[in-house]
Order: C-alpha cells, then sequence, then structure tokens
C-alpha cells in the first residue's frame, strides 16, 4: 500500500482515539445520572418528559422488569414503521405521491429498523415519503440505538452490582441516551454535513436537462417488444437527508435517504465529508469501550476492550486497502 494510504489510516485511528476517550467518559457521566455540560439546557427537558410519561427516575428494575420494557418499546416501535410504510400514500409530506410501500418490505424494514440491523431492501428517494424517512425510519435510527446503549448500561450494571436486585431504569437509560449523547452528536454532524453540501429540505425532485441525450432501452414485456427511448432530462432527488445520515452514521445503522447510501453524492459530497461520516460510525463503539472502564470503576479494563477491537480493526483495514 501506498504512502498516503497509511497515512490516512494512521490519522484516521489517531483522530477515533482523540474524540472517543472524552466522548466515553461523557456518556458513563450521563448514564450514571450525573451532571455534565449540556445539564443546565437539558435537565428541564429531560424531567419533563420524565412527568409526561410518567417515569420516576429513582424507580429501578430487576432484570425482568427492564427486559419487559425493552421488548415492549421495540414491538411499538415495529408496528408504527410498519404503519406509517402501509399509510405513506394517504400521509402527508409526500411530494412525490408515492404510495404505501408493499408489506413485504414494509415488515422486513420495519423489523430491521428496530433491531438496528437496518436491511435497506428498498429505493429510499423512489419508495419512502418524507414523513416515512423522518418519523419512521429516523426517529428508529435514534432509539434503536439508544436501546443498545441502554441495554449495554443495564449489562454493566449487573457485572458491578453484585449483590442487587436492580439493574436501573429502562425508560431512563433510553431518555438519557437519545437526549444526552444522540441527539447532540447529531445536530452538530447534520451541520456539519449540511456545509459540506448534503441536501436538507422538503422540496420535490428537481428536473433538469441532461447535457447530453441518452438513450435508455425499456427491456421487453409480455407481447410488447424491447423499446429504445431518448431520456433528455434527469430527475434529482431532494429531502431532508442531512438529518437522516448524521444518526444513521452514528448509530451504527443503515438505511441511507437515497438508495444507495453514502456512495450517493447528495448524500456524501466531498472528501471531508466522507471522513466525517466514517469517523462517525465508530466514534460511539469506541467511546463505549472506555464508558465501560469508567463505570466498572477500573479504567484499564475500558483500554484492554479498544486495544482488542483496535487490533482487528487496523490489522483488517490494511488488508483491505
Amino acid at each position: 500500500m501506498s504512502g498516503s494510504g497509511l497515512l490516512q489510516v494512521l490519522l484516521y485511528f489517531a483522530a477515533l482515539t482523540a474524540a472517543a476517550v472524552p466522548l466515553g467518559v461523557f456518556i458513563a457521566r450521563v448514564l450514571a445520572g450525573e451532571r455534565t455540560f449540556l445539564s443546565p439546557a437539558l435537565l428541564p427537558v429531560e424531567r419533563l418528559l420524565y412527568r409526561s410519561c410518567g417515569t420516576r427516575p429513582d424507580d429501578e428494575m430487576d432484570w425482568w422488569r427492564y427486559a419487559v420494557s425493552v421488548l415492549l418499546f421495540s414491538a411499538i416501535g415495529l408496528l408504527t414503521v410498519y404503519a406509517l410504510q402501509r399509510l405513506q400514500g394517504l400521509l402527508p409530506l409526500n411530494p412525490q405521491g408515492l404510495g404505501a410501500v408493499t408489506p413485504d418490505s414494509s415488515f422486513n424494514t420495519a423489523i430491521s429498523f428496530v433491531t438496528n440491523t437496518n436491511w435497506q431492501g428498498y429505493g429510499g428517494e423512489s419508495t419512502m415519503s418524507y414523513l416515512t424517512q423522518m418519523l419512521a425510519l429516523t426517529v428508529q435510527n435514534f432509539v434503536s440505538a439508544a436501546t443498545g446503549i441502554a441495554v449495554l448500561a443495564a449489562f454493566i450494571r449487573g457485572l458491578v452490582r453484585k449483590q442487587a436486585a436492580t439493574v436501573g431504569n429502562f425508560w431512563v437509560d433510553l431518555t438519557r441516551g437519545s437526549l444526552y449523547v444522540l441527539l447532540p452528536l447529531s445536530a452538530v454532524l447534520a451541520l456539519a454535513l449540511v456545509s459540506q453540501g448534503v441536501v436538507q429540505n422538503l422540496k420535490s425532485a428537481v428536473e433538469v436537462p441532461l447535457l447530453q441525450a441518452t438513450e435508455v432501452f425499456t427491456p421487453a414485456k409480455d407481447d410488447e417488444p424491447e423499446k429504445r427511448v431518448t431520456v433528455i432530462k434527469q430527475q434529482l432527488p431532494q429531502g431532508p437527508a442531512a438529518s437522516q445520515v448524521a444518526i444513521k452514521q452514528l448509530g451504527t445503522n443503515g438505511g441511507g435517504f437515497f438508495s444507495v447510501n453514502s456512495a450517493h453524492p447528495y448524500e456524501n459530497p466531498t472528501p471531508l465529508s466522507n471522513f466525517l461520516q466514517v469517523l462517525s460510525i465508530l466514534l460511539i463503539p469506541a467511546a463505549l469501550c472506555f464508558s465501560f472502564g469508567r463505570l466498572v470503576n477500573d479504567p484499564r479494563q475500558g483500554w484492554a476492550v479498544y486495544a482488542a477491537m483496535s487490533a482487528i480493526f487496523v490489522v483488517l483495514t490494511l488488508g483491505v486497502i
């Protein structure tokens, strides 16, 4: 491999480590309910959410209640995402006039987004309305990632509290992970991506003339022969992409706004946007290593986990290059 390729890997790894260490400490403080620099602005919002939902932050759950809460929340999310896809033809924010997503695709997308696996078996710009993208997929990108963080927090408490009967409160962990970690990071990244040219609007697709007319062939269908059509215009997709791309990367989600994800120039137009997206997709997983070390009161364990993950990552990355 070239020297520049090796330098890129080293710079990336250095940037990832430099960002992951303080973020990991911050996440640990959030999950422990400690005060952070965001508390003055977000603590009133957090308390309002608890009052609205009837949640008591000091009401901790045993492992059974915690697990049931995770499954119940996931089931509600699955049904909501499925319903929004099936009803999108009747709902607003659909400038392309897209109809309902098919039942099988709707179910596949709903269950994969709820489980944070995010299998994209559809073309985003030609299948999903803006409302579905924002209210179903983007919301699930947030809460499925926050659910994963919450489950990790419960697991760590189970290791640390050897004699305790509780592992925290799922609703509190979910709220704090979303409010203090995912939302602020996504807002910063979304603005950075917009500055690089990632689209963020509610306009319908823009039709533009091609610089050169192009001939395309339509395949034979039933009794109709193959046809040759001259195309002189192209539809350029629009939409609220930057806000979804940010949490897609930070939450280690799939499901890009456009069908080819971050290979699309409207999702990833510059070398800087590419670097930020590649960095952000490993940022929270790397930071959680250091959160683990702090929460178990032994930072060396966090560094050990990070070192093991990094060794695999660096070796395989160099091999790929």
